[in-house]
C-alpha cells in the first residue's frame, strides 16, 4: 500500500478529549469522515506530556502503531472528539 502524502492536507482541527474536554492535539485532518487514526507527521501541535493520555484526566485515548509503515496512533473509539 501506499504510504500517506508528507504534505498532508491544509486543514487543521483540534482534538479533544471526550472526557474533560482538554485539547490533546491540532492535526491536519484529511476527509470528513470520522477520526479513526492519527499520522504522526501530521500533527502540528501536541499537548500531551506522555503519548496517548490526557494531561488532565489521565485516561488512555490512543494505541502507538505502524500503519502502512508510518507511525501513527490508533485512536479508541469515544475517547476523543473534534
Amino acid at each position: 500500500m501506499a504510504k500517506p502524502n508528507k504534505k498532508g492536507p491544509t486543514k487543521t482541527v483540534d482534538i479533544f478529549c471526550a472526557k474533560c474536554r482538554t485539547q490533546l492535539f491540532k492535526y491536519r485532518k484529511g476527509g470528513k469522515g470520522a477520526l479513526i487514526k492519527c499520522f504522526k507527521e501530521r500533527i502540528s501541535v501536541d499537548f500531551t506530556e506522555t503519548p496517548c493520555t490526557c494531561p488532565k484526566c489521565q485516561t488512555v485515548f490512543a494505541r502507538e502503531m505502524l500503519i502502512r509503515g508510518t507511525p501513527a496512533l490508533k485512536m479508541i473509539g469515544g475517547k476523543v472528539s473534534c
